[in-house]
């Protein structure tokens, strides 16, 4: 990522009716901190161009006080680019990159409600299984599913 492909990719979040203002607010947080220092911000994002144009991201990272264990902590494909792999490809990426640091675990947090409901099967598609809930934790119904995928070596 660079900074040209910061309002692309604040377009993409504004326009994904998953994400609410202030959690939109936080992603342009960690894109910004990425971009001031991109070796010491913690994070790695990847950015999916079709023809020349930003098309989404993926943002992740290496979790503090363990070992081998990675967060995914934003994806955002363009609403009208979805459907065309850009997400399989962005998630094929970290995986193989995760792989190549010894990972062995990649950790995502996502919310229960039904706006989400693509969100998960996505994942579990991608071989990601349910490993836990928080009952309410975003919000009174709104409950935080965590999905995790291993990896062997």
């Amino acid at each position: 990522m660079s900074p040209r492909d910061k309002p692309a990719l604040m377009k993409i979040l504004k326009s994904s009716p998953e994400f609410k203002s202030h959690e939109v607010a936080v992603a342009e947080e960690v894109i910004d901190v990425y971009l001031q220092d991109i070796n010491g911000a913690g994070y790695a994002v990847l950015v999916a161009e079709v023809d020349s144009a930003v098309a989404g991201y993926i943002c992740y990272g290496s979790t503090p006080c363990t070992v081998g264990t990675w967060d995914v902590y934003w994806v955002a494909v363009d609403p009208e680019k979805r459907g065309q792999g850009i997400g399989k490809a962005l998630s094929e990426e970290v995986d193989a990159a995760i792989v190549k640091e010894h990972g062995r675990l990649i950790i995502i947090e996502t919310s229960s409600t039904p706006l989400y409901d693509n969100t998960r099967q996505f994942y579990l598609n991608r071989g990601y299984e349910i490993a836990g809930r928080i009952p309410d934790f975003y919000a009174p119904g709104d409950d935080m599913i965590i999905m995790t995928k291993r990896f062997r070596h």
